[in-house]
């Protein structure tokens, strides 16, 4: 890696951003790197915008402060462009995954963001379809794997069987599973 790859996630309190967040520095220990993962909290209650960074690097991470220029923008929750500036700091370079059924072009289009990567999956859609509730975070994952080749899928899947096995239901964890492959593959990229 030789660098560091700084994430900032964007989601309503609820949606298990920060989870999320956890679960991918979790995952990329599997590929021996170090990271970071903390939220923005300020006055949030369930439903109010959230963000959450993770940083990963092949070294130690020695910044302790919100990422203001992140490498790679996740968007949980697509009822947040118009109201939050999602792309803020994004490098031009940079990657954009956004939970939406949307096209990237669309997306790009939206949100003015005319350069680096932008990759679209409706993760609300399969969050609903494999476990019948509007939790899409976790399964963004795939996408990250995707998008970023940093971590990979088994990596995540592993870490997801993990760290829900002792708090979910068999049935409700291997749902989670299949919903992260299915981002995975289901995922589009513009």
């Amino acid at each position: 890696m030789n660098q560091m790859l700084e994430i900032r996630w964007h989601g309503r309190a609820g949606q298990g951003v920060v989870t999320a967040g956890e679960l991918l520095g979790e995952s990329s220990m599997h590929a021996g790197l170090y990271f970071q993962a903390f939220p923005e909290y300020g006055a949030e209650r369930m439903g109010a915008p959230i963000k959450a960074y993770t940083r990963l690097s092949d070294d130690v991470i020695e910044i302790h402060a919100p990422i203001l220029e992140p490498d790679m923008v996740i968007v949980v929750n697509p009822n947040l462009i118009g109201i939050v500036d999602l792309t803020e700091g994004l490098k031009p370079d940079g990657k954009l995954i956004v939970n939406t059924s949307q096209s990237p072009a669309d997306i790009r289009k939206r949100l003015n963001f005319p350069g680096g990567e932008v990759w679209c999956v409706d993760a609300t859609r399969i969050a609903m379809e494999e476990f019948r509730r509007d939790i899409p975070s976790t399964l963004i994952l795939g996408v990250v794997a995707k998008a970023s080749e940093i971590v990979s899928l088994d990596a995540i899947v592993e870490t997801t069987r993990e760290s829900l096995g002792g708090k979910l239901r068999p049935e409700i964890v291997e749902a989670n599973v299949r919903a992260v492959e299915r981002a995975y593959q289901e995922c589009v990229r513009g």
